[in-house]
C-alpha cells in the first residue's frame, strides 16, 4: 500500500494557495524526511491566530515524518516585513529578545523535540547580529536586482506614501535565512502565508544565484471572512493566542461565532479531525445550521489545542452559566471575569450598591428605569441567575460572586457583568 503523500493532505485541507515546482515538491516529500522552516517574527508580544495556521501547518509535516526547524526572528523582529498600513514601530532589542522567548514558548509544545525529526528552534540574530555591513552588501546584495525588488506588490503600494531603505532591505535579510540554513541544516523547503510569497520565493532565487541548488516554497493561503476581511476579536484586533491577552473564553467565542459559510474551511485549517468527520459537520451545518454543530466541534478543538481541555470546559461551563444553564458560583475567577468583560456591562465603587432598577441601567439591559421596572415586573429581570421578584431589590456584598462580580440578565440572551470595587 503506497503511503499517503502529505502534499495531498495539505491540499485537501486548503493549505496550499501556492509552491514552487508542485511535481517536484511533492517528490521530495515523497522519498524521505524533508528538512523545512517556517519563521515567525516576534513583532508583538505573542503569536496570533494566522501564526497558528504555519504552527500546526508545521505540525503536520512533523507528524508526516518531516523535520522542523521553527525560527524565532530576533533579528528579523526588529524590522518587521513591510506591511501596507505604513511603516512598522522599532522596538528595542531588550523587548525583541522578551517577545522572542514568549513566542519561542507558544511554538513549543506543538512541536515534538525526540525522535528522528525531532524540531529545531532557531534564532536569526545568531547569524546576522555579527555580520558586517560590507558582507551582508556583498554576499547578499549583489543578488537582488533593485528593478524586482521595487516590483513587490508591497512596496510598489507603499511608494507613493513612503517606505523605508529598513523595510525596503527586509526581504534581503529573510532570503538570508533561508540561504544560511540551507547551509548549515540542509533545509530544503520554507513555507509561510502567501503575503510572503515574495520573500519565500527570493530565498529561493538566492540559493539558486548562489550555491547552484534547488529548493523549495510554500505558502500557505491567507483567511478572511465571507465578507472578505481579515478574522480578528474585534475590528482590527488580532485573535491572539496568550491567553493574558485574550482569554480562552473569548478565543471559543470567537470559533463558536464563526459563519456557517467558513467552517468547513476552519475545521480543515485549524484541527485534526479526519476527512470523513469534518465532511460530516459541513453536511450538519448545511442541513441544521441552528444546531451550530461544526462551530461547537471547531471551538472545543482549536481552544483544547491552543489553552488546554479544562480551559475548553471552563469556557462551556461559563456560557452555560452565564445564560442560566449552570452554576456561576463553580467558575473560576479568571474565567468568570474575562467572560463578562467581554459581555460588557458597568463598574459601581464599592460600599452601598445601587438598586436592581439602577443597575439594569447601568448596565446597559434597559434603557430607563420605567422598561427596567417593566422587566422585572414581566419576569424577565435575573440576578446571578436568580429571578428578581421586587424592583426595590438592593443587591448587598453577599451576592457579590468570586468576591467582586454581579451577573445580571434580561430575559435568555442577554447578560451583563457589574464590577464592584
Amino acid at each position: 500500500m503506497t503511503t499517503p503523500n502529505v502534499l495531498d493532505e495539505l491540499e485537501w485541507r486548503g493549505l496550499v494557495a501556492h509552491s514552487t515546482d508542485r511535481d517536484a515538491l511533492r517528490a521530495a516529500l515523497g522519498e524521505g524526511s524533508v528538512k523545512f522552516y517556517v519563521g515567525f517574527d516576534p513583532t508583538a508580544p505573542s503569536l496570533h491566530m494566522g501564526h497558528l495556521v504555519q504552527v500546526l501547518t508545521a505540525k503536520r509535516l512533523q507528524d508526516a515524518g518531516h523535520t522542523p526547524y521553527a525560527l524565532v526572528g530576533g533579528a528579523t523582529g526588529m524590522i518587521g516585513d513591510p506591511r501596507d498600513s505604513g511603516e512598522r514601530t522599532l522596538n528595542s532589542l531588550d523587548t525583541v529578545k522578551e517577545w522572542v522567548e514568549r513566542v519561542r514558548g507558544q511554538i513549543e509544545p506543538f512541536l515534538s523535540f525526540d525522535g528522528p525529526n525531532a524540531a529545531t528552534m532557531v534564532n536569526n540574530y545568531d547569524w546576522t547580529a555579527s555580520l558586517s555591513t560590507i558582507d551582508f552588501l556583498r554576499d547578499i546584495g549583489k543578488h537582488f536586482p533593485v528593478n524586482r525588488m521595487l516590483a513587490r506588490d508591497t512596496v510598489r503600494r507603499r511608494l507613493e506614501s513612503g517606505i523605508s531603505y529598513t523595510e525596503f532591505s527586509y526581504v534581503l535579510l529573510q532570503s538570508m535565512d533561508f540561504l544560511e540554513l540551507h547551509r548549515q541544516h540542509g533545509i530544503t523547503l520554507q513555507f509561510g502565508g502567501s503575503d510572503q510569497w515574495g520573500n519565500l520565493t527570493a530565498g529561493v532565487e538566492l540559493i539558486r544565484r548562489t550555491d547552484g541548488a534547488h529548493v523549495h516554497a510554500l505558502a500557505t493561503p491567507l483567511l478572511t471572512k465571507s465578507d472578505g476581511t481579515k478574522y480578528g476579536k474585534t475590528e482590527g484586533g488580532a485573535l491572539w493566542l496568550d491567553p493574558e491577552m485574550l482569554s480562552p473564553y473569548a478565543f471559543h467565542q470567537f470559533w463558536l461565532n464563526v459563519e456557517d459559510e467558513k467552517v468547513g474551511e476552519l475545521l480543515r485549517v485549524f484541527t485534526f479531525l479526519g476527512r470523513e468527520e469534518i465532511e460530516d459537520l459541513e453536511q450538519q451545518t448545511a442541513e441544521k445550521p441552528f444546531l451550530r454543530a461544526g462551530q461547537k466541534r471547531l471551538a472545543d478543538e482549536v481552544t483544547a489545542l491552543v489553552h488546554g481541555p479544562e480551559e475548553v470546559e471552563q469556557a462551556k461551563a461559563a456560557a452555560a452559566a452565564l445564560f442560566g444553564g449552570g452554576d456561576l458560583a463553580a467558575l473560576k475567577p479568571d474565567t468568570l471575569a474575562s467572560a463578562l468583560g467581554e459581555a460588557g456591562g458597568t463598574t459601581v465603587p464599592a460600599g452601598e450598591l445601587p438598586g436592581i432598577v439602577d443597575l439594569l441601567v447601568a448596565a446597559g439591559l434597559a434603557t430607563s428605569k420605567g422598561e427596567a421596572r417593566r422587566t422585572v415586573a414581566e419576569g424577565g429581570a435575573y440576578l446571578n441567575n436568580v429571578r428578581v421578584e421586587d424592583p426595590e431589590l438592593r443587591p448587598t456584598g453577599d451576592d457579590l460572586l468570586a468576591g467582586s462580580w454581579l451577573v445580571l440578565r434580561r430575559g435568555k440572551k442577554k447578560f451583563a457583568g457589574v464590577q464592584v470595587g
